[in-house]
Parts: structure tokens; sequence; C-alpha cells
């Protein structure tokens, strides 16, 4: 079962991180829950998902080391893009970003039911002048 969420959970990361929505449908739950945000079911994630895009062109998530243990898939990802919208209330600043995240995942029938997540955002914010310090980027 561990090898079938895994591939699941990176059948779902490849795709929405490419634009294509519709795979959210056909990977998460309808009782979907993203903590720490609290984002609920697969209208609130496809807003999300939506919402970096529009933040960053060229959007790229790459899957840099995944696991998996029974129901769950530990993923560490690295989230490349050029600043080109709003993001958390920072106007674009057309400069590129890099920074990671780490997901773990629980699933059910094949489906994300709910996920943890940390995402660098002190990084991201630096990157983009948001925080005090040299922008990495």
């Amino acid at each position: 079962m561990s090898t079938q969420n895994e591939a699941a959970v990176r059948h779902c990361f490849e795709n929405a991180s490419k634009g294509n929505f519709d795979v959210l449908d056909q990977s998460i739950s309808p009782d979907y829950v993203l903590h720490p945000e609290e984002v609920r079911g697969i209208d609130g994630l496809t807003e999300m998902v939506q919402a970096y895009h529009s933040a960053f062109a060229d959007l790229r998530v790459k899957i840099d080391h995944q696991f998996a243990e029974g129901d769950y898939v530990a993923t560490r990802t690295t989230i490349t893009g050029r600043h080109e919208g709003d993001l958390m209330g920072v106007p674009a600043t057309g400069r590129e970003v890099a920074f990671n995240g780490l997901t773990i995942s629980r699933c059910r029938g094949g489906k994300i039911e709910e996920e943890w997540e940390l995402v660098d955002t002190v990084t991201l914010l630096r990157q983009v002048g948001a925080l005090p310090g040299t922008p990495e980027a």
C-alpha cells in the first residue's frame, strides 16, 4: 500500500505543479485538510495552488526525496519560479526564487485525506525583499 500511496502523491504533486488542477479531483479526498493553514476540501486546495501559480511564473516543484510507510508519505521539495504576482501581500518583484518544502500526506483509498506542510517562508520572503537581509535569488 505504501508504494501505491507514494505514486498517488507523486502524481498529484507533479501534475498540480504544472497547472493541471483536474488532478486534484482525482487525487484529493472531499474531506481533505491541509495543516497548519487549515485549507479544506478540493476547492480550498485548488484555490491555494492557483494562488501560487499566479504569484510565480514558471512555477516548478521538484521532488527531492520521497518515502512512504503505511498510509503516510513524506515528500521534500524544491520550489522555484519568478515572482510575477502578489504573494502574501508582497507585490511582484520579478525575482527568481528557490525555497524548500516538506509535506507529510496521509492517504486512504488511493486519495490524499490530510497533509501537514512546512515551507521555508523565511527564505522565500527574503528572496522577494519582504524581510530584512540580502535577497538570495
